[in-house]
């Protein structure tokens, strides 16, 4: 560790009508108690800030996500984290999707944590139970499109990934699946090498991210799906 995965990102909505994409990017796996630090020349192509998750303060972040389990009831006893992120390139980050495989001492697997950020600045996350597979249900409880209402749930494919990653999200409303978004990619030892070629390939990749879905976004809105108004988002005990 740490690794890198050049990755696609699929997103395929069916209902009420029918829209895809793909979206190249990558995105850095690594141990949270050590994020990774490249070459200070290098630092603008990667930095990981504190205040970009959980309660959005600097402290560590796994200070962040030991708050949030521990209202939960879990504990880790100085397990390891394993998280899957975007990094910070040239200052900007939006991160739709980071996920925390979390151990115990032993480095058996306890559960996921699943921290998903909006276009609003918000951010909520979800507790998981995975079985052997990876696979998990939760109830929808954070409003990140404006096409979908917060209800339903999610069914989500997690496993901690290998020489592969291969995630998957999809949406479950009223027995039907209208949205699903899947993340595959190849590891790559997160090289000065590897890095300057992944940032060659995707230039100034988290603004790619944040430019895509806004894109995506009113291409929707134009073809005339509907939107939902934003709820209120209260603060989830454990990210105040």
């Amino acid at each position: 560790m740490p690794a890198l995965y050049e990755c696609v990102i699929t997103h395929v909505r069916s209902a009420p009508l029918r829209h895809a994409f793909r979206h190249r990017t990558y995105l850095w796996l690594f141990d949270l108690d050590r994020p990774p630090s490249p070459p200070r020349p290098l630092r603008w192509l990667a930095r990981f800030d504190a205040r970009d998750h959980f309660a959005a303060t600097r402290e560590p972040p796994r200070a962040g996500l030991e708050r949030f389990l521990a209202a939960h009831g879990v504990r880790l006893d100085g397990g390891r984290v394993v998280a899957l992120a975007h990094a910070r390139v040239l200052g900007h980050v939006f991160d739709p999707l980071t996920v925390y495989w979390c151990h115990d001492r032993a480095g058996a697997p306890v559960c996921v944590v699943a921290e998903v950020h909006n276009t609003h600045g918000e951010r909520h996350c979800y507790l998981l139970r995975p079985d052997a597979a990876g696979r998990a249900e939760v109830p929808k409880e954070f409003y990140v499109s404006p096409f979908f209402p917060v209800d339903g749930s999610y069914r989500m494919r997690l496993p901690e990934p290998g020489e592969r990653l291969d995630l998957a999200v999809r949406l479950v409303r009223d027995g039907a699946s209208p949205f699903t978004a899947t993340v595959r990619g190849v590891r790559r030892p997160a090289t000065v090498r590897h890095l300057l070629a992944a940032a060659a390939r995707h230039p100034w990749s988290t603004a790619a991210v944040s430019v895509g879905i806004r894109r995506h976004g009113i291409h929707l809105y134009l073809r005339g799906l509907p939107v939902t108004g934003r709820p209120h988002h209260r603060t989830q005990e454990g990210l105040k």
